[in-house]
């Protein structure tokens, strides 16, 4: 297990990697914010689904899945249809203008990695999605149980410090 000092640093890195991510999202056109290209993507590597499955996918509560759902519609770039097992229920799906919608945003982030990473090796690259992937599965069960994370050190020293002999 690596020492507690990595992790820090780590958590350091996440903090810093916002940057990349805002960068990411400044290619973006402003009519497909980071939602959308998120509900985008999703649909393109898992093919047609429920609402109900693409909140879970991305994390976030229906209500704001909703939202995106809606943005896309509204462009013609993912349609809804009822569900034939369940009436109350859509299946959202890509459509041709969503397909190609994908498609440039996939070549404009692939565009971007590939100007900002020129100076990797294909190695590095490899190992950076490897490594990432990795993480990334670390984290999938995180909604299903919560982390059992040890209180505070301030606690515990607060604990410890208020204790008398008769209470240990």
């Amino acid at each position: 297990m690596a020492e507690r000092a990595q992790y820090e640093e780590l958590i350091r890195q996440f903090s810093a990697f916002g940057a990349v991510k805002r960068e990411l999202g400044r290619i973006l056109p402003s009519d497909c914010p980071s939602g959308s290209a998120a509900v985008l993507t999703l649909l393109g590597r898992h093919g047609d689904m429920r609402m109900s499955r693409l909140a879970e996918l991305l994390s976030v509560d229906m209500s704001v899945t909703s939202r995106h759902v809606a943005h896309l519609a509204e462009r013609g770039w993912i349609d809804r249809s009822p569900d034939p097992a369940d009436k109350r229920s859509r299946i959202l799906h890509l459509t041709p203008a969503g397909l190609a919608q994908l498609e440039a945003l996939s070549e404009r982030t692939a565009q971007l990695l590939a100007e900002r990473l020129a100076d990797w090796s294909d190695e590095e690259v490899a190992q950076l999605t490897r490594l990432m992937e990795r993480l990334r599965a670390s984290f999938d069960d995180c909604r299903a149980v919560p982390p059992r994370l040890p209180p505070p050190v301030r606690e515990l020293e607060l604990e410890q410090t208020t204790r008398t002999p008769a209470s240990t």
